[in-house]
């Protein structure tokens, strides 16, 4: 008699569907861990800088301030500029940086 009982609770129909939504309650709180770990997430900080590809010939850098993105790609292009040298900067030992104005 205890067989014929197992027999029916294996052909359920809901059973599968119970197992749908777990699925789907899975994949939801995966995707919802992917979102806060996001550094662009907009519930997270005000200012976010995000470097991709660092040292590539491709590589972006990604600003976010406040509600405002900027994107810069890099190019085989040098930069040019009408500055002045304002300082040095040395690496002590240790690993600290220095900065000495002029």
């Amino acid at each position: 008699m205890m067989r014929f009982l197992e027999d029916d609770e294996a052909d359920d129909p809901i059973l599968s569907v119970v197992n749908l939504v777990d699925l789907f309650l899975v994949i939801t709180a995966v995707l919802m861990v992917l979102i806060v770990r996001n550094p662009l997430n907009p519930f997270q900080s005000d200012n976010v800088v995000v470097v991709e590809n660092p040292g590539a010939e491709d590589m972006t850098v990604t600003i976010k301030d406040g509600e405002k993105l900027e994107r810069y790609t890099s190019t085989d292009r040098l930069g040019e500029g009408g500055g002045v040298k304002a300082g040095t900067t040395y690496r002590l030992p240790d690993g600290n940086l220095v900065y000495v104005p002029e």
